[in-house]
């Protein structure tokens, strides 16, 4: 077999590829077992029908197909590892000639892995927020889990904000009474908008006994996004009454005896929550400025499907599990199709780039994935899933998604290379030492930011 590359641009190639006609013996004797299969013939038996015989009741050209399509993904591959290609997709093949007992030429056109060069990239600076807690901010929090132990009281009175009413509620739609639109001893605290726009100012002042009509956009059920006509009547008024903040609701709240360490632990967590939440920051904006270092064509294919796939999840997954479509999706972000298109495109792009980057520092830095490194990804991937570590393990395997883990690990790696060698100030000024982390907790992070940021973009269309 002869093959030769021709670069039609960055990141589609075309092959052309000459095979001796004698390389597809073992094609056709295939071809021949297989149809010997498939046909029967009188005065043979099943499976012993001569080639001869096959060619002349079946044809030559059944065979010849059936061999060539048979050949076909062979020869590619040798072409393809011949030249030293990272095809991406499946390729377009062109069968350009083919002479019984000569030669079989064919041609195929492939979205390939753009060469790329990495610059250097020790001189990136990025700014990100500084690590500061204010009392205003361990207040805020401490006033949090204050809310958490309110108890409440029935009083006999109007509902007022802050209130938590019981309430039932009958939901009409063109004046049919909907099958999922009673509801019964709902709880519901005034002010929280967690139930339906325009139930707040419906119940405020009405005492149990009373009840109230409104209209309301259903945000669930069958008849989600529709105007609905809303009856609620409510059974009860209870008063919210917050504890005390004094060293009694600290023992009762946590493992403190004073509120004075209560507030101090909180101060702590608050701290400890915004330089995760800084080395994040770090790591994402160390990524865009290394994008902008390096020029990466896109394969136009590759884009289209990883648009098309976004999209897809977004309709079928997201979208579908909170009961909305597109249309009410973009009416609640306040986007139009146009602007969603656009936005989608972007983060197409940037997770492809951000891929194909982090794929090359992985092979100019020499990294490599050990087997802890994986388990811990794997069991931090199965605790976000909601599944168990062994259940996630087994859909992996079985779902031939152990690669896609690897790359995620290994471009994490990258990334935490990139940024140890950045240098990181905060908006005051200052340096930030992300070394003082934890090695393993960087890379983690890090593996989460590149995760993100890819968002898997099509990674089985980018193996062989």
């Amino acid at each position: 077999m002869k093959s030769a590359v021709e670069t039609l641009n960055p990141t589609r190639v075309r092959l052309t590829v000459e095979v001796p006609f004698e390389e597809l013996k073992d094609s056709l004797d295939a071809a021949y077992k297989k149809i010997n299969q498939q046909v029967t013939v009188k005065g043979f038996r099943k499976g012993k029908i001569p080639a001869r015989v096959i060619d002349q009741r079946f044809g030559r050209g059944a065979v010849l197909e059936e061999a060539v399509n048979d050949a076909l993904p062979k020869f590619y591959t040798e072409a393809v590892n011949e030249a030293e290609l990272n095809p991406l997709g499946q390729p377009e093949v062109d069968i350009t000639e083919l002479k019984d007992g000569e030669t079989l030429n064919f041609t195929a056109e492939v979205d390939v892995r753009p060469a790329l060069e990495i610059p250097d990239y020790t001189g990136i600076e990025v700014e990100v927020d500084a690590v500061e807690v204010s009392d205003e901010d361990v207040e805020k929090s401490v006033e949090q889990l204050r809310e958490r132990f309110a108890s409440t009281s029935p009083v006999e009175r109007a509902a007022e904000d802050g209130d938590v009413v019981t309430i039932d509620l009958e939901a009409k739609v063109d004046g049919e009474v909907l099958e999922d639109g009673i509801a019964s001893g709902v709880s519901y605290t005034i002010g929280s908008g967690e139930l339906l726009d325009g139930i707040d100012d419906a119940v405020k002042g009405l005492e149990a006994g009373g009840e109230a009509t409104f209209a309301s956009e259903l945000k669930g059920g069958s008849a989600a996004g529709r105007e609905a006509e809303v009856t609620v009547r409510v059974t009860q008024v209870a008063a919210r009454e917050l504890p005390e903040l004094d060293d009694e609701f600290a023992q009762l709240a946590s493992e403190f005896d004073t509120l004075d360490e209560l507030k101090a632990d909180s101060r702590k967590r608050l701290a400890d929550m915004k330089t995760y939440d800084q080395a994040t920051q770090a790591q994402e904006r160390v990524l865009e400025k290394l994008l902008e270092l390096v020029e990466v064509p896109v394969p136009e294919k590759l884009l289209e499907d990883e648009i098309n796939t976004r999209k897809h999840n977004l309709e079928h997954h997201q979208l579908g599990q909170m009961g909305l479509d597109l249309e009410k999706y973009l009416e609640i972000q306040g986007k139009t199709a146009e602007e969603f298109e656009a936005e989608t495109k972007e983060a197409a792009v940037k997770g492809i780039k951000t891929q194909f980057v982090l794929d090359e520092l992985v092979k100019v830095e020499k990294l490599n994935v050990n087997q802890e490194e994986l388990t811990e990804h794997l069991m931090r991937r199965a605790a976000s899933s909601g599944m168990s570590p062994d259940q996630f393990a087994q859909a992996v395997v079985e779902g031939g998604q152990v690669p896609l883990l690897v790359g995620e690990v290994a471009r994490g790696k990258a990334l935490a290379v990139v940024v140890e060698a950045a240098t990181v100030k905060d908006t005051n000024g200052e340096i930030v030492d992300l070394d003082d982390e934890d090695e393993d907790e960087t890379a983690t992070e890090a593996s989460e930011a590149a995760a993100e940021a890819t968002d898997a973009p099509a990674e089985d269309k980018t193996e062989g």
